[in-house]
């Protein structure tokens, strides 16, 4: 695997594999990898014959309040397991060579509507953050493919309508989530857990389980679903078990708005503290 922090080696690179009609596979990251991360550069390899990942902590996309200087950094390691799984190229920018004009005169990408809600409005400017560095790192990649993770619903969601709305020549495949034995999607954040938070953080997933089956359950009686008050007690019984819900929303898969009784493909949305990690999952739903 090679690894080229300088934006011209990494072009002269992908345009070396372009003429040789090689396709570009692209799994960007913030490092502190784990088997999730890992898993999109497996899916990468399905789809393109080269494969580049990024590491890069991208100060845009932290509040205020969100310590990014605490942010794991995990270089070696992630290197070890980058290049165990065939990665062609590594990309580690630092932020002078994607702001080398600093944040404040930086350029960005709004994506408006699916930007604004849930973790858009527990963390003000975060998607904002995601589009620009990734719209950036598309560019100067130029891949035929990205991989994502679901784990993160509303990001890709994002992506996916920036890729859209922005022409943009690139498929986007998104990943199920990895998750642990117990339920827990894998997180980078889930190292700031304790022995007795790991125990309980769990029950997030537990209690997306239960809305689903209440969801489900309710369509196939044909009876009518009180959305809202089910994600209602979903958020409580989380609460019950030691977390903090953030929110919890049962929404149309593709557009995140509030579900209907007329909507079959759905997704619920949660994120919750456990202690000092903000966890954040998902699940879908199909009504047919």
């Amino acid at each position: 695997m090679k690894t080229v922090s300088d934006i011209n080696e990494l072009r002269m690179q992908v345009k070396a594999w372009r003429q040789e009609g090689l396709t570009i596979g692209f799994v960007p990251t913030m490092g502190n990898l784990h088997a999730g991360h890992i898993s999109l550069v497996t899916e990468a390899h399905k789809h393109a014959d080269k494969i580049v990942a990024s590491i890069f902590i991208n100060p845009m996309q932290f509040g205020v309040n969100e310590d990014i200087d605490n942010y794991p950094r995990t270089m070696d390691d992630d290197k070890q397991k980058l290049n165990s799984a065939n990665t062609d190229l590594l990309f580690t920018p630092t932020p002078a060579v994607i702001y080398p004009n600093g944040l404040s005169k930086q350029s960005f990408v709004e994506v408006p509507n699916v930007s604004d809600v849930y973790c858009g409005e527990s963390r003000p400017g975060h998607f904002r953050g995601v589009a620009t560095v990734v719209c950036k790192l598309f560019n100067l990649v130029q891949p035929d493919i990205a991989c994502f993770g679901l784990k993160d619903y509303q990001q890709v969601q994002v992506i996916e309508t920036m890729v859209t709305d922005l022409s943009m020549p690139i498929q986007i495949i998104a990943v199920p989530t990895s998750r642990e034995s117990s339920g827990l999607a894998l997180s980078s954040r889930n190292g700031y857990l304790t022995t007795e938070e790991k125990v309980i953080a769990p029950v997030l997933q537990k209690n997306l389980q239960w809305l689903k089956t209440k969801i489900t359950e309710g369509f196939m009686n044909k009876e009518s679903i009180d959305f809202i008050g089910l994600a209602k007690q979903a958020a409580k019984a989380i609460d019950n078990a030691g977390l903090t819900t953030d929110y919890l929303h049962v929404c149309q898969a593709q557009t995140l708005q509030p579900a209907s009784e007329d909507d079959t493909q759905l997704v619920i949305l949660a994120a919750a503290y456990c202690g000092k990690a903000r966890l954040i999952d998902n699940l879908t739903v199909k009504l047919s």
